[in-house]
């Protein structure tokens, strides 16, 4: 009995402790987060003019020079990407435009079906785990957030219109973080459409992105300015980043199908630099070996056979044959389409793929430059940040636990309400103690039991293959 108290007493104190709310992140708050995406922002951008709003988050914060992103670095794609955690081929959205044989339906981001539940069902992004765990969240204009998945809403959002100016954003989204305690949202996502358009209008080399550059330092200084102002600045945790980078392109590399195989052959699906193409019925064969060998400047793969480091092959939305220009090409099926000076779509390993990675906040070290991460990492730091559980997921809290401040802990922190009058806190916290320490005994008697065996082996580890459907 003696012994079976010494174990009780410590916990009895560990419960009045969180009773207390010290260590207990939902008593004394729950931790902010915005991420914000400046869709198509190369990640050498931040090099090229002066950034001064830019290098002030660096110096305060956390830095990753090369990003990689996952294939096909689109524009949907990695968006969901990162409040998922998950490779295309899991979460499903593998492109801006796709086809579901099994639906028989097509999606494109240009029309109504990108509101289609359905589409992105098959992951749950992290506006919905924060809510599912009690917290709220709010969605200025992010890909997909607009769209009921796993039917629910962001708790507040604005449906995606792109003539609304980045400040309106801004203001609204500091209208959520701002409000009374009960109705603030914990997690917010931001999205501005530059300087992707630019980039695909004007090429990334032109001179003139050297404005567009500098305009997107502006509106990080305006969404700075705008979080002090409302004096949540240094309480929200801040993450600037992006979906993909842009390469340059020339009328002079193109790729025309129409030189190589019929139309009445296949059917295109989604644009260049990476086309699914869908034979027409018994015609997959004939239409490979017209396109395998047709130009050294593009890639041709059957489904079956794209490299497994894409992560790029289990979903029925990824289509029977690939095709992939090489860097600084455009595939067509002839030249009377319409042509840009730059683009994005190709192999994630590229550099000119890669996007920003910027952070600052409570959660981040300050002033702390790290060399490489893969943004399916994202999303379990982020989880953490926020005190929740990450569900399944393709990245690793370990790969990028050193742009934390603190150490993570093995389990959470406890996100539980905090004990009212009436509150049956202490029993429970009682009832645990009880259990632990009769957990305890059991291990106990376990292990010397298990002497008299050979001693196995085990290795906890993080989830980092593909989760395929």
């Amino acid at each position: 009995m003696v012994g079976l108290w010494a174990l009780l007493l410590p916990m009895a104190s560990l419960h009045r402790l969180n009773q207390h709310g010290r260590g207990d992140a939902a008593v004394e708050g729950r931790p902010k987060l915005l991420l914000v995406s400046f869709d198509g922002f190369r990640w050498d951008y931040i090099d090229r003019v002066p950034m001064p709003n830019f290098d002030t988050v660096m110096e305060d914060g956390v830095m990753v020079k090369q990003v990689e992103n996952i294939y096909i670095t689109k524009t949907f794609p990695n968006h969901y990407t990162l409040v998922t955690g998950l490779y295309a081929e899991t979460h499903g959205v593998v492109a801006n435009e796709m086809y579901d044989p099994v639906l028989n339906r097509s999606f494109s981001v240009d029309t109504d079906s990108r509101y289609e539940p359905q589409w992105w069902d098959e992951a749950v992004p992290l506006w919905v785990s924060i809510q599912n765990a009690g917290g709220r969240s709010g969605a200025a204009m992010w890909p997909g957030s607009d769209v009921k998945i796993r039917g629910q809403f962001p708790n507040q959002f604005l449906q995606y219109n792109a003539s609304v100016p980045f400040e309106t954003r801004v203001e609204r989204i500091i209208q959520w973080f701002s409000a009374p305690k009960a109705e603030a949202v914990d997690f917010g996502v931001l999205y501005w459409e530059e300087p992707d358009e630019s980039g695909h209008l004007l090429g990334p080399q032109s001179p003139l992105m050297d404005a567009v550059i500098a305009g997107i330092d502006e509106k990080l200084g305006f969404l700075i300015n705008e979080l002090k102002k409302a004096g949540i600045y240094e309480k929200v945790n801040l993450i600037v980043t992006s979906d993909h980078g842009m390469v340059q392109l020339s009328p002079d590399h193109i790729i025309e199908l129409d030189e190589y195989v019929s139309r009445d052959l296949y059917t295109w699906v989604d644009k260049s630099p990476v086309v699914g193409i869908r034979p027409k019925e018994g015609k997959l064969d004939e239409v490979y070996s017209k396109l395998v060998d047709a130009n050294p400047n593009m890639m041709v793969y059957k489904k079956e056979n794209i490299p497994a480091h894409f992560h790029y092959q289990h979903n029925p939305r990824i289509m029977p044959i690939l095709l992939e220009a090489k860097e600084g090409w455009t595939i067509t099926q002839n030249r009377s389409e319409t042509f840009m000076l730059g683009n994005h779509g190709n192999d994630n390993t590229l550099p000119s793929m890669h996007p920003v990675f910027i952070a600052r906040g409570p959660a981040f070290r300050q002033n702390y430059v790290k060399t490489f991460m893969r943004s399916v990492d994202l999303y379990p730091l982020m989880c953490h940040i926020l005190a929740i559980p990450a569900l399944p997921n393709n990245g690793s809290l370990s790969n990028v636990k050193d742009l934390l401040s603190r150490e993570p802990t093995p389990t959470p922190p406890s996100t539980r309400p905090p004990a009212g009058r009436d509150s049956y806190a202490p029993l429970v916290g009682a009832l645990l103690g009880v259990a632990m320490v009769v957990g305890f005994l059991v291990v106990f008697v376990k292990q010397v039991t298990l002497k008299q065996l050979p001693t196995l082996t085990h290795r906890r580890r993080e989830m980092s293959q593909p989760l395929l459907q």
